[in-house]
C-alpha cells in the first residue's frame, strides 16, 4: 500500500480523534481505522479515560476481519497495563499484519516499546504518517505526560489597539458571536478555566460552557491571594462545575473554612504571599490531574503568566474596534530588548466574520 493510501486512512483516524478532544481527561485523543482488502472493517476512538482505547473499539468492530489487516493508529499502541490492558497485545492477539502509526507516544511507560513489541511478533510497523497533525492534537497530553504540568492556553478578546475593556470597564461585547462560540468550544476542550479575582469582581462570570450541544464544563480556577471573592459571586452559586480558589498562606483561615464548608470550593495554598506563586500553582494543579487550562485572565494575570513562561499557546481574538484607554491585554513591566520578546511559532490565522483569530505556540527568549 503506497503512502497516499496510508495518509488517506490515517486522516480518517485523526478526524475521529479530533472530535473527542476535551472528553478523555488526562489521556490522549486517539483514533484507529482497520482496513482489509481495500475495505474499512473497523473504526474507533478513545472516548473516556478508563474505557477501551481506540484500537479496542476498532478491532471489536472488525471481528474476524482483523486477521491479516492493516491498523491505522494516530498514537503508538500502548504496551503497559494502566486502567486498561496493552493495545499492542490486542493487535498481536488479533493477528493484524501491519500497523501504521502517526506519532510515537512520549509517555515514558511507552516511548517506542509498543512499536518494538509489535515488530518482535512479526508485525510490520510504519511510523511518522501525518505525525505533525497527531502531535498537534495531543499537545496537551504531550506536555503533561512528560512534565506533569498543565498545558496553558491563553485566550483574549481585544480591540485592535489591544484593549480588553473600555476605560469604564465595559467589555460586552468586544468580539462577535462567532468568536464567542469558538471560545465556548475551547472551554469544552480544556479541563480547567482560570481567571484572576479582578475578572470575578468586574464581570461576575459563571465560567461554564454554553454550546448548542451541551459541552463539558471545565473546573473553574480563581487566582485570589486574599480570598476577596464575594459570597454572591455566580461561580460560587452555580453547581455546573467544580471550583478551585488558589490563594496564599496570608489568607484568612476562617474565610478558607467558610468557602470550603459553605460553598464547596477547594482551596489550594500556593506561596507565602503577598501574591500567588504562579509556577507553584501550575505544579499543584498538575498534581490535581488537571492537564490543560484555558487562561481567560485580565491584563495583570495574563502578563504575570507570560512573564513567568507558563503559557504554552496564545489565542488572540481581535475585533475591528479602536477604543483607547482601558485595560491592556498584557500588563507587566516588559522586557528591555526586542529580542527578548515572546514570539509565536506554528502561527495560525483565521477570520471569523469581521473578527480575526491569531493562534500560536509561545516561544520564550527572556528565560
Amino acid at each position: 500500500m503506497n503512502v497516499l493510501n496510508d495518509e488517506f486512512y490515517m486522516s480518517l483516524a485523526l478526524d475521529m480523534a479530533e472530535r473527542a478532544q476535551g472528553q478523555t481527561d488526562i489521556n490522549p485523543v486517539v483514533g484507529c481505522v482497520v482496513v482489509k482488502d481495500g475495505r474499512i472493517v473497523g473504526m474507533g476512538a478513545h472516548l473516556k479515560r478508563g474505557t477501551g482505547h481506540a484500537e479496542v473499539h476498532a478491532l471489536n468492530m472488525a471481528g474476524a476481519d482483523a486477521e491479516g489487516a492493516t491498523a491505522y493508529v494516530t498514537l503508538e499502541p500502548c504496551s503497559h497495563y494502566g486502567k486498561t490492558p496493552p493495545c499492542s497485545d490486542r493487535l498481536i492477539q488479533e493477528k493484524v499484519k501491519r500497523v501504521v502509526v502517526a506519532a510515537v507516544d512520549p509517555n515514558p511507560q511507552v516511548a517506542g516499546s509498543g512499536i518494538e513489541r509489535l515488530r518482535s511478533h512479526g508485525i510490520e510497523v510504519v511510523t511518522g504518517v501525518l505525525a505533525e497533525r497527531s502531535e498537534r492534537l495531543n499537545e496537551t497530553f504531550n506536555k503533561y505526560i512528560t512534565t506533569r504540568m498543565p498545558f496553558v492556553t491563553l485566550k483574549t478578546a481585544s480591540t485592535l489597539d489591544g484593549r480588553l475593556a473600555s476605560r469604564t470597564g465595559d467589555s460586552k461585547w468586544i468580539s462577535n458571536g462567532d468568536a464567542r462560540e469558538r471560545v465556548h468550544g475551547m472551554r469544552h476542550r480544556h479541563q480547567g478555566i482560570m481567571v484572576g479575582i479582578g475578572t470575578v469582581l468586574a464581570d461576575d462570570p459563571e465560567l461554564t460552557t454554553r454550546t448548542t450541544v451541551p459541552g463539558i464544563h471545565p473546573v473553574r480556577i480563581v487566582i485570589d491571594s486574599r480570598l476577596s471573592i464575594p459570597d454572591g459571586a455566580r461561580l460560587l452559586n452555580t453547581e455546573e462545575a467544580d471550583t478551585i480558589i488558589i490563594t496564599t498562606s496570608q489568607a484568612d483561615p476562617d474565610r478558607m473554612r467558610q468557602l470550603e464548608q459553605q460553598k464547596g470550593v477547594r482551596i489550594l495554598i500556593c506561596g507565602d504571599g503577598p501574591q500567588v506563586d504562579l509556577p507553584l500553582a501550575m505544579r499543584t494543579l498538575g498534581e490535581q490531574e488537571l492537564s490543560s487550562i484555558l487562561l481567560e485572565g485580565g491584563g495583570r494575570l495574563n502578563g504575570a503568566m507570560l512573564e513567568a513562561g507558563l503559557v504554552d499557546r496564545v489565542t488572540l481574538f481581535f475585533a475591528p474596534k479602536l477604543i483607547g484607554g482601558g485595560m491592556s491585554t498584557f500588563t507587566f513591566d516588559g522586557f528591555e530588548k526586542m529580542n527578548q520578546a515572546v514570539t509565536l511559532d506554528q502561527m495560525e490565522v483565521q477570520q471569523l466574520d469581521d473578527n480575526v483569530c491569531i493562534s500560536g505556540r509561545a516561544v520564550y527568549h527572556h528565560l
